[in-house]
């Protein structure tokens, strides 16, 4: 088995992605599964561009992209991105599209195909704070994660994929009161026993576990 993991540059005025950081540190092969990680750019739909373009050179059974989530204090696998850009913040080639569809004739939203029950309790086991998250956001992580879900249905149906949040590290809070963090190597060890779910689960169905949420 093939796995691409990507992490995006740092973005919104931070001088590291704790996403790129811990993926780039990954060990090339888990589980038996060959990893192959690359950094995207923080920018509607060249993220899209460039993640395709390594989709077709090296030919992954499962995509797993990884992004920041400052404020967050959990590893947080999503279970769904919604067709839509909505930026708060303008992205690394200053777009800020508000409210325009990703997929003008796309559905509404796409769910991960990655069994993100078995992820979260992986994590946990491994004595790292994980959860479902059922918002994605409306930034490029949403985006690249609808955009991905939508290349697969459309043009590799026999991949699979999804995305995962994680928080700032702790060097991006020093100035920051009160948001919480986690430690790179946590993140890592997050990952790595996530993508040993995903290897486990492989052409299976998801653990079925409480993850949902009252709001």
């Amino acid at each position: 088995m093939k796995i691409l993991v990507t992490g995006f540059d740092p973005f919104g005025g931070e001088k590291i992605n704790p996403a790129y950081e811990a993926v780039s540190r990954l060990d090339s092969e888990i589980a038996g599964a060959e990893i192959i990680t690359m950094e995207l750019p923080t920018v509607f739909h060249n993220s899209s561009e460039v993640l395709r373009e390594k989709i077709e050179e090296t030919d992954p059974d499962v995509i797993l992209c990884v992004g920041q989530a400052g404020g967050r204090y959990s590893v947080t696998p999503e279970r769904v991105a919604i067709n839509i850009d909505d930026a708060r913040i303008p992205d690394n080639k200053s777009n800020q599209p508000i409210d325009e569809p990703i997929q003008p004739d796309g559905p509404a939203a796409y769910f991960s195909t990655l069994p993100i029950k078995a992820m979260v309790e992986k994590m946990r086991q491994a004595g790292v704070p994980a959860s479902v998250s059922n918002s994605a956001g409306t930034f490029v992580c949403n985006h690249i994660m609808y955009q991905m879900l939508h290349i697969i249905e459309k043009d590799f149906p026999e991949k699979t994929g999804g995305f995962v949040h994680v928080p700032f590290i702790p060097e991006q809070v020093v100035d920051k009161p009160n948001l919480p963090s986690m430690h790179l190597e946590d993140i890592i060890r997050a990952l790595t026993v996530g993508i040993e779910a995903i290897v486990m689960y492989h052409g299976k169905e998801d653990m079925k576990e409480t993850g949902g949420t009252i709001h």
